[in-house]
């Protein structure tokens, strides 16, 4: 089916060794035979995603990128643990196989899942594939009920207690996120200080729910059925999932939601199809999830803005690396822009909201 997500030839300077993963796996997981196949997934820009196809059994392996990375980012070992303790009452994880923290395999840690095999939406429907407005707003709906149902869980009896600090969870967010854009910042990009001023004024008090938060829930990170593609099948790139605040989890899913009403500046931060005929505004999904949450929400306001520096952060750290020559991927060379774009769109926020 020529709409399901395919890898392509690795990039220049993001190879792996081939003997060494071949040897490495072959003594980790039982019952592997047959020649080994190692091929990458273009999208994305964070963690490195590869296929690993031995015989005819198809795994992804995931590891750090190359180059400079935040101090507790891309921790190998987090994702593995949420995606292990998850599969037993989270149907959408993949099932992890392995983790590796030896570093003589590929000079970093590592995991391997299976293969959950699908169709993703990145910024525009695949060629072939096509929802009526119905069906497109029905997306919407499964897309938040899959969110819901993950922050629904009692993070304490799934084994994930010690997985994070409920306890000032947004201030250790603004904080975080703060000094670390300006750990990436490079000369041609934004201060960003008066939406950071903003977020640290207006903080809101502890939340009264807790949960498990994914905190890269969208559209191009679920694989939809083959067969029937407004079904959910998995929730994949759980790298930054954590214990907190779920407000914080939306309002970062909602920065990627552009609206077909969006101005100009931020229809072109579009990588979702979420302009379509039928697909829900940003204003829908926060009434859709405050319904199935049976959670009040009187104004999103701090959490749209949160989320959007927090992507613009995600993009700056990315862009540093390509600034200082740490990876060729040209895709990031744009990036710096889209930050841009991004301190404008928060400080549209700011200038609208009754906070």
């Amino acid at each position: 089916m020529g709409n399901l997500d395919e890898p392509v030839q690795v990039r220049s300077g993001e190879e792996l060794d081939h003997s060494k993963v071949r040897d490495y796996l072959f003594d980790s997981i039982p019952g592997l035979s047959g020649e080994m196949e190692i091929r990458q997934f273009p999208s994305g820009f964070s963690n490195l995603t590869y296929l690993v196809k031995i015989g005819e059994k198809e795994m992804i392996l995931r590891r750090p990128p190359i180059g400079k990375k935040a101090k507790t980012a891309h921790d190998m070992s987090r994702e593995y643990r949420v995606l292990k303790n998850l599969k037993p009452h989270f149907p959408y994880c993949p099932e992890a196989l392995l983790y590796c923290e030896d570093e003589a395999v590929m000079g970093t840690p590592f995991y391997v899942m299976e293969r959950l095999k699908g169709i993703i939406l990145r910024k525009n429907y695949p060629r072939g594939f096509a929802l009526t407005a119905g069906e497109a707003g029905k997306l919407c709906e499964r897309l938040v009920d899959v969110q819901v149902a993950l922050h629904k869980l009692d993070y304490k009896k799934v084994g994930l207690e010690d997985f994070g600090k409920p306890g000032g969870y947004v201030r250790r967010q603004i904080e975080g996120w703060s000094s670390r854009y300006r750990d990436a910042r490079t000369p041609d990009a934004p201060e960003f200080e008066r939406v950071m001023g903003w977020l640290a004024e207006k903080m809101p008090g502890e939340s009264p729910v807790v949960s498990v938060i994914h905190n890269d829930y969208k559209f191009d990170n679920v694989v939809l059925d083959p067969a029937d593609p407004l079904k959910i099948i998995g929730v994949l790139d759980w790298e930054m999932a954590t214990i907190g605040d779920p407000l914080m989890d939306l309002g970062s899913s909602l920065a990627y939601w552009v609206d077909r009403d969006d101005p100009e500046d931020f229809q072109l931060m579009r990588m979702l199809p979420t302009t379509e005929p039928g697909m829900f505004t940003r204003k829908e999904i926060i009434a859709r999830y405050a319904e199935a949450m049976e959670m009040p929400i009187n104004s999103f306001d701090y959490y749209f803005c949160f989320g959007l520096f927090r992507l613009a952060v995600i993009a700056q750290q990315i862009y540093y690396r390509f600034f200082h020559g740490q990876t060729k991927d040209k895709r990031f060379e744009m990036l710096v822009f889209g930050v841009a774009l991004l301190e404008k769109a928060a400080s549209a926020v700011i200038d609208a909201s009754e906070l």
